[in-house]
This record gives C-alpha cells, structure tokens and sequence, in this order.
C-alpha cells in the first residue's frame, strides 16, 4: 500500500522552489535489498559504478558530484513500513546509511546539506 504522497508534496514543492535538489525514493514493493539497491540507483540516478551494495550506496550519498549543483538536497523516503516490516535489518542499514550521509554533508564547509 503507497501512503498518499501529497503530505510530502508542499516539502519538496519549497525545497525545488529554493533551488534544492529533490529525490522522491518510493519503496512501495520493494521486499529485497537487491530491490532496494535498484531502486535506490533508479531514485538517485547514480553513476555507472554504484555496485548496488551498502558501501556502494553510502559511497554515492558521500560524492554527489554527477549531480547538478545545488544550494541543498532532499531526500523523501516514502511507502517504507513494507520495507521495515519484511527486512528489519536491512531498513536499520539504510536508515543508518542515511544518516551518516545527513551528518557528513553537515560537517562540509560551505557544502550543501
């Protein structure tokens, strides 16, 4: 079941409308995490390298450089309690992951967050 996304939609509106970056990662249907790598790299356009494991994912949330510059980014993660439910670890991974990526671009000087 997909949560009705239109909650989100005055975030991302505000974030595109200041010059953000804005990526919507849908894991509704997502049961495996070779799914979710794949859906990951459809979301974030990754480049070729990404090897679709964590240390390739948290890799790519660490140098965004084949992206478009930007003033700041938002990542939304939604349709995720599916996720959570039939892979706890994993969404504990990614979720860690995403943290850790939150905080290394916090610490940049002048970097986006």
């Amino acid at each position: 079941m997909t949560l009705d996304p239109r909650p989100l939609d005055p975030a991302l509106a505000a974030a595109e409308e200041a010059g953000w970056s804005t990526v919507r990662l849908d894991l509704d249907g997502v049961r495996s995490k070779a799914a979710l790598m794949r859906r990951c790299a459809a979301a974030l356009r990754v480049p070729e390298w990404f090897g679709g494991n964590w240390d390739a994912l948290a890799d790519a949330l660490a140098d965004l450089s084949w992206l478009p510059d930007a003033p700041g980014r938002l990542l939304a993660v939604t349709s995720w309690r599916g996720y959570a439910a039939e892979r706890p670890e994993d969404w504990a991974t990614l979720q860690e992951i995403l943290q850790e990526a939150a905080e290394f671009w916090r610490r940049q000087d002048g970097a986006a967050p």
